[in-house]
């Protein structure tokens, strides 16, 4: 019987937990016995107990977990090699490797097989499995709440014997899925809301939230194969940053959520636009993980410009709704467990398209091609 662990997560300030006793329970059931290290869920209100009555062993040693495991079931990356499964066994979590390659070219020579959730490829069969959107959708809706904390004015447009407050006034850029979360999220409170994004195609969807899509005079295929975000052309983004000027300066919130895989965030944000914003406005950044979509921008902090705009690089958004985030990445990754796991056995078959999407290293060999790419001397190195 395969043994599949949940470690506690050692990244600072993660909460979220990559299985919960639901997802014990329905790992137990296809097939697999499930550890999970002591403490583990409690940062996201799922106590050891929940876990044991669900089936589960707790085990207070996360050394042992990890070596008596052949599936190792986590969210953020490991920190080290002393936090990397036995040789022969499976991680699934988050990964990013053309950003970790010390860890991927550890994990090839310890001969490890490693799956990224976040190259998970986005197709109509795997959208169960897509752990980018299920966190970005959780991200977009937590960066409105945020915005309107920091915000010292209302959202809606309220009627009171003292006068009318007029609706704060929301811009968007990106309208990928953390993008449209936020522009339901902000609709429902009342805002009015503008929308950036450099792919035509989400116009229809953007308008379909009550939200108004910024058109820009330059035309560009910005969409890949994928459904993600290209990078724009210097004409393009000349373009774009002359439609945004006047909306930027007019804003109340500005939430950035534009992200292209595999690269630094565009800076669609530059400081001469957030010079132009009145102060106490907002600007929130979901991008801050990768450098920011604002010039502005301190991941991890929160700061004031000179013309007093509230900066927000809050990093790890979902992180700040343990419940939820858990339980929708805990099903992503049941659900892509049940693919890989076949009559008992664990089942890396690479013709099958989401395996070989998100399959990094297998066999004393990183296999994922725009990674290994950036490893030249190759993993013995």
């Amino acid at each position: 019987m395969l043994q599949a662990f949940v470690p506690r997560e050692s990244e600072p300030g993660e909460t979220r937990v990559a299985a919960t006793p639901d997802t014990v329970k329905k790992l137990i059931a296809s097939g697999l016995a499930v550890a999970v290290e002591k403490g583990a869920g409690e940062r996201a209100s799922f106590l050891d107990a929940a876990y044991v009555a669900a089936g589960a062993t707790v085990v207070a040693d996360r050394a042992a977990g990890l070596a008596a495991a052949d599936l190792v079931l986590q969210l953020q990356p490991p920190r080290s090699e002393a936090e990397l499964p036995k040789s022969g066994a499976a991680l699934v979590s988050f990964l990013y490797p053309a950003a970790r390659l010390p860890l991927v070219k550890a994990m090839a020579q310890r001969g490890v097989t490693g799956f990224a959730m976040e190259l998970i490829p986005r197709i109509s069969r795997a959208q169960r499995m897509d752990a980018l959107s299920s966190q970005s959708n959780i991200a977009g809706y937590k960066a409105v709440l945020m915005a309107a904390d920091a915000l010292g004015k209302l959202m809606p447009m309220l009627m009171t014997a003292a006068g009318t407050i007029t609706p704060a006034r929301v811009v968007i850029l990106g309208a990928g899925v953390a993008g449209l979360q936020a522009i339901a999220t902000a609709r429902r409170l009342g805002a009015l809301v503008e929308v950036s994004d450099i792919r035509p195609a989400v116009k229809e969807q953007v308008e379909s939230l009550g939200a108004k899509f910024i058109e820009v005079a330059v035309k560009q295929d910005a969409e890949d194969k994928g459904g993600y975000a290209k990078e724009a052309s210097a004409e393009f983004k000349k373009a774009q940053e002359e439609a945004l000027k006047k909306r930027v300066a007019e804003a109340d919130v500005v939430i950035c959520t534009a992200l292209i895989p595999g690269k630094p965030a565009p800076k669609l944000l530059p400081t001469s636009m957030v010079e132009a914003m009145r102060p106490g406005s907002v600007v929130v950044d979901l991008a801050a993980e990768q450098g920011g979509n604002c010039e502005l921008t301190r991941p991890g902090e929160t700061a004031t410009s000179k013309n007093g705009v509230v900066l927000l690089g809050v990093k790890n958004v979902p992180a700040l709704v343990p419940v939820h985030a858990s339980d929708m990445y805990a099903k992503n990754v049941l659900y892509f467990v049940q693919h890989l796991v076949k009559a008992g056995a664990l089942h890396v078959d690479v013709q099958d398209e989401i395996t070989a999407g998100c399959l990094v290293t297998r066999g004393g060999q990183v296999v994922h091609a725009p990674t290994a790419a950036l490893i030249p001397a190759g993993v013995s190195s």
